[in-house]
């Protein structure tokens, strides 16, 4: 099989040309694709802690510490202490966020429109149902294996 037709390849070059036109379309609104995942992340869980923001993002604390600082300084974001454990700051979006978010998910789904413009509205729906399908599979698949040892894995990537 021909690398252009093997799915991992098509997977990781379609999600790379359409972060990259994401990026050039979003840079005129002022937010980053990363200050973004955030917003769509607090859209769905507001009031969490940075510690579960960055676990969700799968990054680092203090990534996800920088990231909040950049959109706390723009209006987009509000940290609270939590009535329980000081030590732990909740995050909450701001009504700015909400418009932000209403033109980024904008920019984003004429990608998308963009990106599927020579299918079907049914060849579209049959698109999204097997990759579903296939997200769900590899989630199983990966929430199955125990995780490595980092010793481990990187003695198996060095062979």
């Amino acid at each position: 099989m021909k690398d252009d037709r093997h799915v991992g390849f098509l997977a990781a070059d379609i999600s790379r040309l359409m972060r990259t036109e994401f990026d050039r379309q979003v840079s005129a609104l002022g937010v980053t694709r990363a200050q973004w995942m955030v917003l769509a992340r607090l859209a769905r869980r507001p009031g969490c802690s940075q510690t579960e923001l960055a676990e969700m993002m799968e990054v680092e604390r203090a990534t996800a510490g920088r990231l909040l600082d950049r959109l706390e300084e723009n209006g987009l974001v509000r940290r609270e202490p939590d009535p329980v454990d000081r030590r732990v700051k909740r995050v909450f979006p701001t009504p700015s966020a909400a418009t932000a978010q209403a033109k980024i998910r904008a920019v984003a789904d004429k990608i998308v429109l963009e990106a599927t413009r020579d299918l079907s509205d049914d060849q579209r729906e049959t698109l999204m149902d097997l990759m579903t399908m296939v997200k769900g599979r590899l989630s199983e698949v990966v929430q199955s294996r125990p995780t490595m040892p980092e010793t481990a894995a990187q003695s198996t990537a060095a062979e």
